[in-house]
Parts: structure tokens; sequence; C-alpha cells
């Protein structure tokens, strides 16, 4: 996977967007299969009046169907979305997390094999990493730790330019980790 250049104020504005239309659409469907739910199955024996000292009955069963059938429906339609050209940017920052999210569970052994064994390939992929982390970092105005992801990823591109080994023209691949 290479990184792209995404713009932030486009990206901000879909996101946002996005947001708040699967937030509204899950309210909506949560209450509409909520309600269908309660008049479906409970076959009109709620009670009018109640004797003293009688509960009402609860629907918090039905209206907790209706919640999960309303995510159901809600990330099933968020599922189909995503690889329209209106998600393009949106879908991508979530590829590119979950490629960190991959990376940073194998970061000591990569970490490691860069530092200790001077493998290329982890180079490579650290590079990669700090790219990718600096990209959504900015994205998502999450600048507070910055200044360690630039620290870090220099000390990458110094070990790798005194090994001589170039980032030019590098696609991440998942696969590459497997060897670590």
């Amino acid at each position: 996977m290479k990184l792209q250049s995404i713009d932030k104020s486009t990206y901000r504005h879909k996101l946002n967007r996005i947001i708040v239309g699967f937030v509204l659409g899950f309210a909506a469907q949560s209450i509409l299969f909520g309600t269908l739910f309660i008049e479906l199955f409970t076959f009109g024996d709620i009670p009018q009046t109640l004797a003293e000292g009688e509960e009402p009955r609860s629907n918090f069963k039905f209206n907790l169907a209706g919640v999960i059938v309303g995510l159901v429906v809600s990330g099933a339609v968020l599922h189909r979305l995503r690889e329209t050209t209106y998600f393009t940017e949106v879908y991508y920052v979530w590829q590119v997390k979950q490629v960190q999210n991959l990376i940073y569970r194998k970061l000591s052994k990569i970490n490691k094999a860069a530092f200790e064994q001077h493998d290329a390939d982890a180079m490579r992929i650290l590079n990669y990493y700090y790219e990718s982390l600096k990209q959504v970092y900015q994205l998502d105005d999450n600048t507070l730790t910055m200044t360690k992801v630039n620290n870090d990823h220099q000390k990458v591109v110094e070990l790798a330019e005194s090994h001589h080994i170039s980032f030019e023209n590098y696609e991440f691949d998942k696969a590459q980790l497997a060897q670590f």
C-alpha cells in the first residue's frame, strides 16, 4: 500500500458528514426497529391500567433488539458505501490505520531487526510506519506526539542512510510482516 496525498479539509468535511449520517441513521433505525418489535411481539397484552402495586411490563429486550438490528443495518450500509467515490479519503485513512495497527503489533521485533540486525526490509517498514503516522496525525489534528514520531523517524532515516538503503519507490505489503 502506497501512501497517497489527501486534502485535509476534504477529508475532515467528508468524515464529519459520514459520522453525523451514521449516528442519525443508527438512532433512527434503533427507534424504528425497537418500536416495530414492541408492536409485533407484545400482541396488545400490555394492560391499559395497572392494578395497585403492579409493575408495568418492560420493553427493554425489544428496544435492545432494535438497537442491535439498527447497528447491524448501519454497519452494513457503511460497508456497502465504503468503496464509493465519496468515501475515498475516509476509507483510505481507515485502511492506513489498519496497516499501522498491524505494524504496531510487531513493532518491537521490527525495531530490533532494523537497529540490531540492520535489516533493510525492517527499515523500510519503519519508514512507511512513521510516514503514515505523520500523515494520519496531521489529518486528524493529533499533533501532540508529532515530535516523538519525527524523532523516531529521523533515527530510521539516519540508520538507512548509513547503510545505503533507499526508501524510494517502496510500496508496503502486509505479507512483509510475516518475517517478523
